[in-house]
């Protein structure tokens, strides 16, 4: 057992003595020691609840023969995080997460890893933390929340909903008392939010990359079946242990193809995209931006999820959940059915007697909602390094668009050009300074896009920016721009009424300029002075990469 160099003979008397302090009887410390990463803190939604998913967690450990020790991680709400200087330490918390619990796991010698997780950067923070350590490794995760009923309408609502509630408001297509009923109903237990967005895509992923137990991205966080697969964990990391499978085993070349397939049909989050490439890194794999546009014109979008869509993850989990899509994806080809998971067994053992339960919620490859899968990769003279869009959230009006550009040098300007209906149809936003570098910390930005949905001008407006979206994010919105603007990429340069063309089916964006015109441009460009001056968003400024490379800090 690694965990014999903190326990095992007589020159280990004083740590045992030090774990005696604790309560641990001799039989536990004579168990493999698994080392459980809980993420639990009462201000996110998703986590509110992980204490109770822990106890399971450890409940299986102890019920397989195994010592769970507990520690603390971090982790940040992006929904209140939002369009203030908050969200500019979101996706750094992922690097602080992944660095926290390698330092935890190694200075304690834990046999193997259990990570209890759920939100946006906590996901990929743990999945980097896992390949970069490789010891036996299992993620589950808190669940999906559940949907919310509109209180005097009929349908679904979610947080987005309320985020594009206030756009209708400032526009005069809603009333606050409208706003208020949806505010109270868009997120009615705990969990992560209930659509497509980050949290959720990136848990689905874990499962289909082989990381998470099947229904590990789909069980809401309120059912029983949620406390079950987690004692299923904690129990099923002792066999892994044993086995010695560890993630390297797991997350190979082939696992990222499946995970990239399944996030083409599901229609994921564009910041699948940044934290794949991370996670990947760690696992010496590597991910061309390139390759992600193939995969996706094989891969049909199969899954109509909000904020695209109808559907939430509580009606994907009815309809047979990632199992389900990764059968369906199989039956063409498009799954590599020999890769391993934490089930002991290959992904083709799993799917064995898997079934689609609703064909409606996870169409068949001959009737899929698009041909193509739910991202794109552009490239051109504005990101010839590529930037992301979720190209089954925009409008069919603006998968080609040309028009002026409306620079704005921070979200905070932007948002309020919008509100203030400064914002014309045809109009191009360009949102600058907030990449990785830039920003620092390459913002999500779901207030302006939401507000441009409300205000009902999504299938006339598009918005690019060196930052990043939510992925509740809908419309024509670009993001990852690189290189970014700090670094001198083209957007740098872009001035108010130049005009921008896109070509979302093409993959292309360009500024209608010729390239003497940028060259000039450029030469003459200064960086700004940097926005945090201290601390660790002034560090991580010094030392990410790029988006392209999966902004990690090197």
């Amino acid at each position: 057992m690694k965990s014999d160099i903190i326990k095992k003979g007589i020159e280990r008397a004083p740590h045992r003595s030090l774990f005696k302090a604790m309560g641990y009887t001799d039989a536990e410390i004579h168990r493999p020691l698994i080392g459980i990463a809980n993420s639990a803190n009462s201000i996110i939604p998703g986590h509110v609840h992980l204490d109770k998913i822990t106890e399971a967690v450890k409940a299986g450990v102890y019920m397989a023969g195994g010592t769970p020790i507990e520690f603390g991680v971090i982790g940040v709400c992006d929904g209140i995080a939002m369009n203030h200087i908050g969200m500019k330490y979101s996706l750094g918390s992922r690097e602080i997460i992944a660095d926290s619990i390698e330092v935890m796991a190694t200075a304690h010698a834990f046999d193997a890893m259990v990570m209890v997780t759920n939100c946006d950067k906590i996901v990929p923070g743990m999945l980097m933390a896992a390949a970069r350590l490789n010891l036996p490794s299992i993620v589950i995760s808190g669940g999906p929340m559940l949907a919310g009923l509109h209180p005097k309408k009929t349908g679904k609502v979610d947080l987005i909903s309320v985020f594009e509630a206030v756009g209708a408001v400032l526009s005069d297509k809603m009333t606050e008392d409208e706003l208020s009923d949806i505010e109270d109903s868009g997120c009615p237990t705990c969990g992560s939010c209930s659509g497509m967005f980050t949290a959720n895509s990136m848990n689905c992923l874990t499962e289909a990359i082989g990381m998470g137990l099947p229904g590990n991205g789909t069980i809401p966080a309120v059912m029983s079946a949620r406390i079950r697969l987690a004692k299923e964990a904690g129990m099923k990391i002792m066999d892994l242990w044993e086995k010695d499978i560890t993630p390297s085993k797991i997350m190979t070349q082939a696992a990222f193809e499946n995970a990239l397939a399944v996030d083409m049909a599901l229609g994921c989050s564009t910041n699948t995209v940044l934290h794949l490439t991370a996670i990947a890194k760690e696992a010496g794999i590597s991910m061309d931006l390139n390759h992600i546009n193939k995969v996706s014109s094989i891969t049909p979008h199969l899954c109509s999820l909000s904020p695209g869509g109808k559907d939430h993850i509580e009606d994907l989990n009815r309809a047979g959940g990632i199992q389900a899509v990764i059968k369906e994806l199989a039956q063409a080809g498009k799954i590599n059915l020999e890769c391993l998971t934490v089930t002991g067994k290959k992904i083709g053992e799993n799917i064995k007697n898997i079934q689609v339960l609703d064909r409606d919620v996870i169409r068949p490859l001959d009737n899929p909602y698009h041909k193509q899968g739910g991202l794109a990769v552009l490239f051109g003279n504005l990101a010839p390094e590529g930037c992301v869009v979720k190209q089954s959230a925009v409008c069919p009006e603006m998968m080609q668009h040309k028009g002026p550009a409306r620079v704005f040098e921070s979200e905070e300007q932007a948002s309020k050009a919008i509100m203030d209906n400064q914002i014309n149809k045809g109009d191009v936003i360009v949102i600058r300074y907030e990449g990785p570098m830039g920003g620092p910390g390459m913002r999500e930005m779901l207030t302006p896009t939401s507000a441009i949905a409300g205000m009902k001008l999504d299938a006339h407006v598009a918005l690019l920016t060196d930052g990043r979206f939510s992925g509740g994010t809908r419309g024509a919105s670009i993001g990852h721009i690189s290189p970014e603007a700090m670094q001198g990429g083209p957007i740098a340069i872009v001035q108010e009424g130049d005009i921008i063309e896109i070509d979302i089916p093409g993959k292309t964006i360009n500024l209608s300029l010729d390239q003497n015109e940028i060259n000039s441009r450029l030469s003459g460009w200064k960086p700004p002075e940097p926005k945090i001056t201290k601390g660790y968003m002034a560090r991580y400024a010094k030392n990410v990469s790029s988006a392209s490379k999966g902004a990690v800090v090197n």
